[in-house]
């Protein structure tokens, strides 16, 4: 009987999405990377839209980091006008993005204190079947914490990105 590997490091992204450099790598020190994707049947255009939408919810699980609010489940007007230094994800704020393709965020100051210094970079891909939701997460340690954060954030991105896949698919 073969051995199933567990692997919190990586999750739906192909050898070269895990491969390729974000920038969130360079906003931290080397340590952990974590990358996430999910093939959407949206255009990226679309899926770059519910990318924004983490400004108003983190469309993971409502219940622990929504204070059990519900994630909207239709698109908030405004939310794709991004501005630098914008919280992004509750604990996040906004350093970097390109409209219509990717935005980048580092822990703010209290998000640092909870998981250290962490940046994650969410990318709209094209693709054949309409576009990849890729997300980078850089942690700026691979200690025992580290590691335990990557389980974390594992099942709470998982979440988050076929929430935001099952909207960004909804005929609009």
């Amino acid at each position: 009987m073969g051995t199933v590997k567990l692997d919190a490091v990586v999750w739906g992204a192909t050898p070269e999405e895990a491969a390729r450099s974000y920038p969130a790598d360079d906003l931290v020190p080397p340590g952990l990377r974590l990358t996430r994707a999910i093939g959407v049947a949206a255009p990226p255009e679309r899926t770059w839209r519910w990318l924004c939408q983490i400004a108003v919810a983190p469309y993971s699980y409502d219940l622990v980091d929504n204070l059990g609010r519900r994630s909207p489940q239709t698109l908030t007007p405004g939310a794709d006008r991004l501005e630098v230094g914008q919280t992004m994800a509750v604990v996040f704020r906004l350093t970097s993005f390109e409209a219509g393709h990717q935005w980048t965020a580092v822990t703010s100051s209290r998000g640092e204190r909870l998981f250290g210094r962490v940046a994650m970079t969410y990318a709209a891909e094209p693709d054949r079947a309409g576009s990849r939701l890729v997300a980078r997460v850089a942690v700026g340690s691979a200690g025992p914490v580290a590691h335990a954060l990557a389980w974390g954030d594992l099942v709470m991105m998982r979440r988050q990105l076929l929430n935001l896949k099952r909207l960004a698919e909804r005929v609009p």
